[in-house]
């Protein structure tokens, strides 16, 4: 079996080369086509054509006039992941409480103590170093809950941090929940908007964060009608956190009865909830983002993700990270997670009776990391998928690397076998962001320092 292009570096040379061509054709040949699109599914074998940032064709024996032609022979083609809902500014804290067991406890040692200290530069070393790390994982599209906006220059370095990668970045801005700030949110959005949000076709997109009630925080972060006016008069989404348990529930009807509820609104966690909750937010078609390895390893309300609860009312949810501060940055691990839990609970549930369990799938969770996960994050039309016309946000994984060898189910071996090291390259927007097992344009040296510097100002900092 020939060696995959994708470890060639004289191939990336010639896409360098083109690289500023707006009509630049890629055309992968040979390749398993995992499209996650409901109407191609998967394609053995097959090519897949790229113009300047867009996918516009699939098929066998596709044209190569004036394309760079890679051999992707043994690999599989997948759309890049889309994470709906990680707090990019704290990754220089990584896995500094790996087992914390309560929400209190991650809020009053994160979000009332080392966030308090953060400057804007600090903003930015944590956001970029998770996207960097994002993108090297597969994910293509993040959603940035970027909850520490102090001042307007806090909100303008995680957005800079997001352009500087390439990645497909949603930046969604909320306030912080202690500590002195500039109380610039929510009008702040307006100029960020105008400032880097104003074109319709481009990397980035905005978004009003908020969180489901007041406990945590008090009334200004909580979402109500005065949020949702803001981001409709923007014509922006909204995506809401901490949505857990009796008092969250409570506000989904009463949001329901506001008429604050809707495909542009995303709930976060969405952990136990009632039945009554779970039905406005069915009918009225909001969206939900899962955080599989957060519900379940901190413990949040009943610690089992809403997996079952959300397609009960025919929602299909997009999947996160979370924080890093105790959890794994990948999708790899919030797939199996919840393929591995859900499939689990049925089990349990049916246990001694001749009940057939309802078990979800590695199609399923990867229609989660993919395409549903684009939906909830407001980009259904745009990534997700494999489909002629959107945008080229893929991943070239090695199937015949050790640990994936031999290739016999491509969902399979992408949900059950892989891992970042057999992505070997991550287009985003049609532009190689990942080569050769590399992420792209960075200097790694100065990327360390600058966060090992950003990580003891803030551990050393007394918080106020």
């Amino acid at each position: 079996m020939a060696i995959c292009d994708t470890t060639d570096p004289a191939v990336l040379e010639q896409l360098q080369r083109r690289s500023a061509d707006p009509k630049r054709r890629i055309l992968f040949t040979g390749a398993t086509l995992v499209t996650m699109d409901p109407d191609l599914g998967v394609l053995h074998a097959a090519d897949l054509l790229v113009e300047g940032d867009t996918i516009t064709a699939i098929g066998a024996d596709l044209n190569r006039d004036g394309a760079v032609v890679v051999d992707a022979a043994g690999t599989v083609l997948t759309p890049g992941f889309v994470d709906t809902h990680r707090h990019a500014w704290e990754t220089q804290l990584r896995r500094i409480m790996p087992d914390v067991d309560d929400l209190g406890a991650y809020v009053m040692s994160t979000l009332a103590g080392y966030a308090t200290v953060y400057r804007p530069h600090d903003m930015y070393v944590g956001t970029k170093l998770a996207a960097l790390t994002a993108i090297d994982c597969g994910i293509t599209c993040m959603l940035d809950f970027s909850h520490n906006s102090r001042t307007a220059e806090h909100s303008d370095a995680a957005v800079q941090a997001l352009l500087d990668t390439g990645i497909r970045g949603v930046h969604a801005s909320m306030g912080p929940h202690f500590g002195d700030w500039d109380k610039q949110w929510p009008a702040d959005l307006t100029r960020l908007r105008e400032t880097y949000f104003a074109g319709e076709d481009q990397l980035l997109t905005l978004r009003l964060a908020a969180l489901a009630t007041d406990e945590i925080a008090g009334p200004a972060l909580a979402y109500g009608p005065a949020p949702a006016r803001i981001a409709r008069d923007l014509g922006i989404g909204v995506s809401v956190d901490a949505v857990l348990g009796a008092t969250s529930s409570r506000a989904i009807l009463n949001w329901e009865k506001d008429g604050i509820l809707g495909p542009d609104v995303t709930l976060i966690h969405a952990t136990g909830l009632t039945p009554a909750a779970w039905k406005a937010v069915g009918e009225s078609g909001t969206t939900i983002a899962l955080a599989p390895t957060s519900d379940a390893q901190i413990g949040l309300d009943t610690a089992i993700p809403a997996i079952d609860e959300a397609l009960a009312v025919g929602v299909r949810p997009g999947l996160s990270i979370d924080v890093e501060v105790a959890l794994a940055s990948d999708m790899f691990t919030q797939m199996r997670a919840l393929h591995a839990i859900q499939r689990m609970r049925a089990v349990n549930t049916v246990h001694g009776t001749d009940q057939e369990p309802a078990r979800i799938t590695t199609h399923d969770v990867l229609d989660f990391a993919t395409l549903q996960g684009a939906r909830t994050n407001g980009l259904a039309g745009v990534t997700g998928s494999l489909t002629p016309g959107k945008k080229a946000d893929l991943l070239v994984i090695l199937a015949e690397d050790l640990n994936n060898m031999p290739l016999n189910d491509p969902i399979g071996t992408v949900v059950l076998g892989s891992d970042a090291r057999n992505i070997s390259a991550v287009l985003i927007n049609g532009a190689p962001r990942k080569w050769n097992g590399q992420v792209l344009d960075v200097d790694l040296p100065l990327l360390r320092d600058e966060v090992h510097a950003s990580r003891d100002h803030v551990l050393h900092t007394p918080t106020p």
